[in-house]
């Protein structure tokens, strides 16, 4: 049999209640602020004849109900007190301030279920024990869940929408740009270009954030410098003004870029290089294979160095394979790059780099001209989808994407290798310094002018049987320098 619904004699005056108060940091359609909030709870407790204890006043502000992994302290606090017996009268606005998630009102009604709470809202007041107002709030429940959902996907669209549009996403000031992200700082971004240099030349970063902390060179937050910070910038998407969505590039950023894109690229291989390296090291002593990303097959994949015992050799990464392409090909290392060494030591004696300018960080005037035209196009096809019924989303998306390959590729032609990673080592004098590279270990920046050098070193099979390494099973193919 079920219990009988409490009406309005069975409150009695004086009897102890609890306010929550709650507004998101999310879009919700109503916003009504905590404290206008307590103000309508407290008009509310009056008309009743409630006492609200200081104390029973339960707030979380900038916090969001929907989300599912959300603490809400005040939330928490306020169903112990149900749970111990302290309050029978929950006071809110709304009762969506109170639970947008069906297991938040179930967790409510679990605690209430004995104590014949009563839920009071500015329409209307529900007892927790009934079931018909269980019922009904469920319902209320269930469609504020909905509605957060909605307004998540919306938020998730519209942010998908302005990195498809190369529009920059700021949350703090980005070093070396304004607040908003649209203008370059001159000072902070000759900065950045120093700390790009000064990595690919061979530095740490534990080293070039000492040097800038002893120069009294502060960060966007005006604090010093240390080897993360440094992490951070060099691999910024935001510098180099390219738009990244979940990991993802999306598209070229409407803003000016600091890094040419050739170098931004070049330092993210010689981060993935030195954090192997770095792996390689903590599992065991092993040697460095300074051809790894451009030793590769004749079957067209790379090949990555590997140990034997006592040999050391590079293999074709299919070797693992269980289909057709399965290719177990292999080469000593060590004979292979003594041959590569000596073939770029002859091009390095004998390379000017006085000739070449540096990487450029602004893009050609047409180019930018272009990129603009495009991205009116890209708006009024916006315009249609959104205004066109007839419009659908697969005509959006097969117009759109033309476009944005267009913008990709006038973005790849400006690229350019940074002749930084030769800086030191051109010239007469380059034996004398490649060997003071390999004394000093630096094998990433070995690596960097190789890739610099050549854009892959090709090992074929064997055309000659016996000891020696066979020369003629290795083709260099080299990058264009002028």
């Amino acid at each position: 049999m079920s219990r009988p619904k409490l009406g309005k004699a069975a409150i009695t005056p004086g009897e102890p209640a609890a306010i929550y108060c709650r507004i998101s940091h999310t879009r919700d359609e109503d916003q009504t602020g905590v404290d206008r909030q307590e103000r309508l709870c407290r008009d509310i407790a009056e008309r009743l004849q409630l006492r609200v204890e200081s104390t029973h006043v339960y707030v979380d502000n900038n916090r969001s109900a929907w989300q599912r992994n959300r603490k809400r302290p005040g939330w928490e606090e306020m169903l112990k007190a149900m749970a111990d017996g302290d309050i029978r009268h929950v006071i809110v606005y709304h009762p969506d301030r109170l639970m947008r998630q069906p297991k938040d009102l179930e967790e409510l009604l679990s605690i209430a279920d004995d104590k014949r709470v009563l839920l009071h809202g500015e329409a209307n007041r529900r007892d927790l024990s009934d079931p018909d107002d269980r019922f009904i709030l469920r319902i209320e429940v269930a469609h504020a869940c909905r509605s957060s959902d909605d307004t998540s996907r919306r938020l998730k669209d519209a942010l998908k929408d302005h990195a498809r549009e190369g529009r920059p996403h700021v949350g703090n000031r980005p070093y070396g740009y304004t607040r908003d992200g649209r203008a370059i700082v001159e000072k902070e971004a000759e900065i950045v270009r120093e700390v790009y240099r000064r990595y690919l030349h061979g530095e740490s970063p534990s080293r070039i954030a000492q040097d800038l902390a002893a120069r009294d060179i502060p960060t966007s937050k005006g604090k010093v410098w240390n080897p993360e910070n440094v992490r951070h910038l060099l691999s910024s998407h935001f510098v180099a003004g390219l738009r990244f969505h979940l990991g993802e590039e999306v598209a070229v950023g409407t803003w000016p870029a600091i890094i040419d894109r050739g170098q931004w690229d070049e330092v993210q291989r010689c981060r993935e290089y030195r954090a192997e390296q770095h792996e390689d090291t903590k599992k065991r002593p092993t040697r460095t294979y300074v051809l790894r990303g451009i030793a590769t097959c004749a079957c067209g994949a790379r090949m990555s160095g590997t140990n034997s015992g006592r040999y050391a050799y590079y293999r074709c990464t299919r070797a693992g394979n269980t289909d057709q392409r399965k290719c177990d090909r292999s080469v000593s290392a060590g004979p292979l790059e003594d041959f590569v060494r000596d073939v770029a030591l002859k091009v390095l004696t004998n390379l000017d780099t006085s000739g070449y300018e540096p990487a450029a960080t602004t893009r050609p005037e047409a180019d930018v001209m272009a990129d603009e035209k495009d991205r009116a196009k890209l708006d009024e096809l916006k315009e249609m989808w959104l205004n066109d019924d007839d419009f659908t989303t697969a005509d959006f998306q097969a117009m759109r994407a033309p476009i944005v390959k267009r913008m990709k590729e006038r973005q790849r032609k400006t690229v350019k290798r940074p002749v930084v990673v030769l800086e030191g080592i051109a010239g007469p004098e380059a034996e004398a310094s490649w060997k003071k590279l390999e004394e000093a270990d630096e094998h990433a920046r070995m690596n960097a002018i190789y890739r610099f050098l050549f854009a892959a070193v090709i090992v074929r099979p064997p055309t000659r049987k016996g000891r020696g390494f066979d020369t003629d099973r290795v083709d260099i193919e080299p990058n264009p320098l002028d």
